[in-house]
């Protein structure tokens, strides 16, 4: 007997997907709806693949509120919903600011009304390390005050999770947890999944590989003037596998009553800091393979350095992240080589 079903927003994308597999594993039946504006169709069939099993799939915009309405009147027994439905590049969110406000903030205002209606308790929310903007004092606990974002995707998340505070406060049958990610690299170890945005990638590892296989001539590298140890932007990289159990863990926690709050929030990261230029170095002895790069002019939103404690999350939820930088990144090379020769064979 499966544990329920859990509809997975945007459960096509990067973290969406790899969640949905280790909701398959966990005896959950994930449902996904997503309006691929940056995801592949294609990603369903990795997943079945891998998990021996399709998934149900709907083509649906989450700021579209009727279809939402009619998706959610068909599909009773709805247990939890994990949201990853959001547009996420920093850098695109300083160049279109109303996209980014739209599409994240009434995406969610959307499911929360529904999930009311439809008597839906449970959410897990993407959320991001962003929210606390450059913080003064590392690493970051819960408890770090929240400055002010430095880019309109960082202010969205803020105010999605202010949104979920005001709504838990006013009902207090609905139970949020936040998860606040650093910086989510790799792919699945089947080679089945992984990180494929549309057009010219906007993260740094998809650029990595995608260099390092020809595609793009060079990486550019945001700065080496910052006051880090040799000048490029630190973050908190975590391997997308270890993410997305502890989504599992999360819902887990809700589903069967052991959360403490209605609200919680969580770090999710790795607890080591690591710049850009150590992750092309590693890269490149994990993979043995050379990528080209030129140091470029700093990206307007971006924040010096920033790592997560997250001792709070490996002792509540029990989940610490597992796998290490070298075989994270050798997955998401994998990846890239798979990609390459469906390509070859299309």
């Amino acid at each position: 007997m499966g544990k329920g079903k859990i509809l997975v927003t945007g459960g096509t994308g990067y973290i969406g997907s790899h969640t949905v597999v280790e909701l398959c594993n966990a005896g959950y039946e994930p449902i996904i709806i997503d309006n691929l504006s940056n995801s592949n169709i294609n990603v369903l069939e990795g997943i079945k693949t891998i998990t021996g099993h399709p998934v149900t799939y709907e083509n649906i915009d989450c700021k579209d509120y009727n279809s939402l309405e009619r998706f959610l009147e068909k599909h009773s027994e709805i247990v939890a919903i994990a949201h990853f439905a959001a547009s996420k590049s920093v850098g695109e969110s300083v160049n279109n600011p109303l996209l980014y406000y739209r599409n994240n903030i009434l995406s969610l205002i959307n499911l929360l009304q529904l999930m009311a209606k439809f008597n839906i308790k449970n959410i897990v929310f993407s959320s991001s390390c962003t929210v606390y903007g450059q913080a003064d004092v590392l690493p970051v606990t819960e408890q770090t005050p929240i400055k002010p974002a430095s880019s309109p995707y960082g202010s969205t998340k803020q105010m999605c999770e202010t949104i979920l505070q005001d709504a838990a406060f006013a009902n207090k049958d609905l139970n949020a947890i936040l998860l606040r990610y650093f910086n989510p690299i790799g792919a699945h170890p089947s080679a089945e999944i992984g990180e494929l945005p549309n057009g010219i990638p906007n993260n740094l590892l998809p650029y990595i590989t995608q260099t390092a296989a020809g595609i793009r001539k060079e990486l550019s590298v945001f700065g080496d003037d910052y006051n880090t140890p040799d000048g490029s932007c630190i973050r908190d990289y975590i391997n997308v596998v270890d993410l997305a159990k502890a989504h599992v863990v999360a819902l887990n926690r809700m589903v069967e009553g052991q959360n403490k709050k209605n609200i919680e929030i969580f770090n999710l990261g790795t607890g080591e800091g690591v710049s850009v230029l150590e992750i092309i170095r590693t890269f490149e002895k994990a993979t043995g393979v050379k990528v080209p790069y030129k140091i470029a002019p700093r990206r307007a939103g971006d924040i010096e350095k920033v790592w997560a404690d997250t001792s709070y999350a490996n002792k509540e939820l029990g989940w610490k992240a597992e796998t290490s930088l070298e075989d994270t990144l050798l997955s998401a090379w994998n990846w890239q080589k798979k990609l390459a020769e469906k390509n070859l064979g299309n």
